[in-house]
């Protein structure tokens, strides 16, 4: 791609143009207003202001620390909220409006259901309660919403999120991950859940290459089945750059563009957590050049302090992207979905690349 030959989006057509979003945590994007209620709701007395504002303000910048640990600690607060059957559907549909109104047409949102278990709540009731919300929060908005049933890679639970997470594929779940700590909880250690999914034919996605580097995407990929990697940007570690800027792939970095293995990049939450200097450093820039499977997410609206059109802003001041990039990246998006194929290509069809060619997308491919 000639970035020198392309210009800047302007920020009406960002939020104008259809988008896809593969990662984004629920816990991590509820409206601070939302918190500072459900919290006397609930009578959690642990945050450190009642002023929505200056909660967001608080939240951002304990995150944004540089160090992946500390990032999610901030997450405390959310999910202290998140308890009741009541709080859960609340926040999704809130969720589902916000991404809608950002003009998201598809998302496959990931949540921890054993984290929301403090109040008595089972792990099917913590599930019907955020698929019920997702429902209502979509319903007439044109964006269709999923979930990803994520274990917690420190814990016990995963095989029993795994089971969860396949008795729930007709209703709207459509995948198992794991997060959390990436250092020193390498996804192996979950093979008998990736295994079980694996088994019924079911869907993977792996938080891997973030804040660990190359090992934990090949143990991923190679291991434990993964189709999509989480963040995935320590790929960049497998590529070297000649004098000239020529690119040599090691066996990895090869193995994943040739697969088309799609990398859920969150640029700004990844400079949060210390896994890339600045958003101009990113590797999303020279991954894209190269043609592997990039994506643009956002991780954590709330703990980063954004949304899809301000991610796809600021990559495009930082790499000159233009509507057709971000066209192919929403491409990229939809094809690695763990939507049905047809369903898949129903969007894409009649939505997406209609959406972008009324904004004047040229429907260059790359």
């Amino acid at each position: 791609m000639d970035y020198a030959a392309r210009i800047a989006i302007e920020p009406d057509i960002i939020r104008a143009a259809p988008k896809v979003l593969l990662h984004d945590h629920l816990d991590g994007g509820l409206r601070p207003a939302t918190i500072v209620e459900l919290a006397e709701e609930t009578g959690y007395d642990g945050l450190p202001t009642t002023d929505p504002d200056e909660l967001a303000q608080t939240i951002s910048r304990g995150a944004n620390r540089n160090d992946l640990l500390l990032y999610l600690e901030t997450f405390a607060h959310t999910v202290a909220v998140m308890q009741t059957a009541e709080a859960l559907e609340r926040v999704a549909a809130e969720c589902a409006e916000d991404l809608a109104d950002d003009g998201v047409v598809y998302a496959e949102i990931r949540f921890a259901p054993e984290l929301h278990r403090d109040r008595g709540l089972a792990l099917e009731e913590v599930v019907e309660a955020v698929l019920a919300g997702f429902a209502r929060g979509s319903e007439g908005r044109g964006i269709v919403v999923r979930v990803l049933a994520s274990a917690m890679r420190q814990r016990a639970s995963s095989v029993e999120i795994a089971e969860l997470a396949v008795r729930f594929r007709d209703r709207g779940v459509v995948g198992f991950d794991i997060a959390g700590p990436e250092a020193g909880y390498p996804p192996a250690r979950h093979l008998d859940a990736f295994s079980h999914v694996m088994r019924a034919d079911f869907h993977i996605t792996i938080h891997a290459g973030e804040a660990f580097g190359l090992p934990s995407i090949a143990e991923a990929l190679q291991t434990c089945g993964a189709e999509r990697l989480g963040h995935g940007v320590r790929i960049i570690d497998d590529i070297s750059f000649g004098p000239d800027g020529d690119a040599e792939l090691g066996t990895l970095a090869a193995f994943v563009r040739d697969r088309r293995v799609c990398l859920e990049m969150c640029p700004s939450s990844n400079a949060h957590v210390g896994a890339v200097p600045s958003i101009a450093e990113h590797p999303i820039g020279a991954l894209a050049e190269l043609l592997f499977r990039v994506t643009v997410n956002t991780d954590n609206r709330l703990m980063s302090g954004t949304s899809m059109s301000n991610e796809y802003r600021l990559l495009s001041d930082a790499f000159d992207w233009d509507l057709d990039v971000m066209r192919w990246t929403t491409i990229n998006a939809m094809k690695s979905a763990f939507e049905p194929f047809d369903k898949r290509l129903e969007l894409i069809n009649t939505v997406i690349k209609p959406g972008f060619a009324a904004l004047g997308a040229d429907g260059r491919q790359y």
